[in-house]
């Protein structure tokens, strides 16, 4: 084995894949040698850009010297990418969700264990520094009993629900609106703050009078944590502002608030004695910088903890499980929009059993709340 993983990029044109370009560029252990997508301009474009061998077949690209796969293509191809990927004996990492459906995930997961290959989900809140801050706080009980929180993603999309010939937040291809766009990267990082969810209540909104294939634009969640811990989870793509992330968690011996938009992102108190400073609030010193510079951070950090993984033959500390469990409170919230109540995770994985989970993203549009009709945008 040598000393740097090479990669290849399925889905190359992809704008995502210019984050992963900046956040690795310095990294030895790293290098992205090839790349295949469907889209032969977008291909020519990307290898000219980013000195990749271009390749327009598949299969010839899988049989090619490389010894990892980012997969950066929509979300409705993840799985049979995946599968393909690992059946040529290729680690591979792909970006989030890591699939639209519960069975979907399953499949990924089976494939590539089957196949004796690395494999995550490139989920970059995960390895976000300021999360990573947070995680280990809440570890080492600087705020004590986390007992309530409230969380915000916001992004001015609004011209991709407008634009038909863009896959994006579409019920076939998205797997759903903002909740399984945005909602994902929320519910993935609580669950690794606050463990399991219990139960979901979803209010699924429409600001933009979009298509009827596209996906709600606006979205609250209600979560309750089997630790006892309330949260609201707030998720826009038509609030006019930057691309940003906001939390709150309150504890019974503190408080963190966190905020994307700052250079010092993280604010805490705490009365714990091994507190940096006790009964005040105070500001870490964090690796971060505001949208998009933490893009770039945390991309850099997730692909490099990946690469280190091949190179050591270690099994990744973020597994496809817990991956499949953030796809798993997306799918609690719509199907808590469809029942219009409170609804348990005892519910959903009564569906997954008897139904399938896919039968949960059928007739989400008929139950949206279409608030266009009240809302001037003149």
């Amino acid at each position: 084995m040598s000393d740097y993983v090479k990669f290849g990029l399925i889905g190359a044109g992809s704008s995502v894949w210019r984050y992963h370009k900046l956040g690795t560029k310095n990294n030895p252990q790293i290098k992205f040698i090839s790349g295949y997508d469907i889209n032969e301009k977008k291909l020519a474009k990307a290898a000219k850009f980013s000195k990749l061998e271009p390749y327009s077949n598949l299969d010839t690209f899988l049989k090619s010297d490389i010894d990892a796969v980012m997969v950066l293509v929509p979300h409705y191809m993840h799985k049979d990418i995946v599968i393909a990927v690992a059946e040529a004996g290729k680690h591979v990492i792909c970006e989030k969700p890591m699939a639209t459906t519960l069975e979907e995930c399953d499949e990924m997961i089976n494939a590539t264990k089957k196949a004796g290959i690395k494999f995550m989900i490139a989920e970059n809140h995960r390895f976000l520094p300021a999360h990573r801050f947070i995680k280990e706080a809440i570890e080492r009980g600087f705020i004590g009993d986390v007992f309530l929180g409230r969380t915000y993603e916001g992004a001015y999309a609004r011209s991709q629900f407008f634009d038909d010939n863009d896959w994006s937040f579409t019920y076939n291809k998205g797997g759903g609106g903002v909740v399984s766009d945005q909602g994902v990267h929320k519910f993935t990082m609580l669950n690794w703050f606050l463990g399991e969810v219990d139960s979901a209540q979803c209010w699924l909104s429409k600001t933009a009078k979009s298509s009827p294939n596209k996906g709600e634009d606006t979205a609250i969640i209600l979560l309750r944590y089997k630790c006892g811990a309330i949260v609201t989870v707030d998720i826009s793509s038509s609030t006019v502002h930057p691309l940003t992330n906001k939390t709150e968690l309150h504890g019974t011996k503190g408080t963190i608030f966190e905020d994307h938009d700052y250079e010092r992102p993280v604010r805490v108190f705490s009365s714990h004695p091994d507190a940096e400073i006790k009964g005040a609030f105070y500001s870490p010193k964090i690796e971060h910088g505001p949208f998009p510079e933490y893009y770039k951070i945390s991309m850099g950090h997730e692909d490099a903890y990946f690469a280190k993984c091949i190179l050591e033959n270690k099994e990744p500390e973020f597994t496809p499980e817990e991956a499949k469990q953030g796809v798993a409170v997306v799918l609690l919230a719509y199907l808590s929009a469809k029942n219009g109540r409170l609804t348990s995770m005892d519910e959903l994985m009564d569906v997954y059993k008897k139904e399938g989970t896919g039968s949960i993203l059928q007739g989400l549009g008929e139950i949206t709340q279409m608030n266009y009709n009240n809302i001037n945008w003149d």
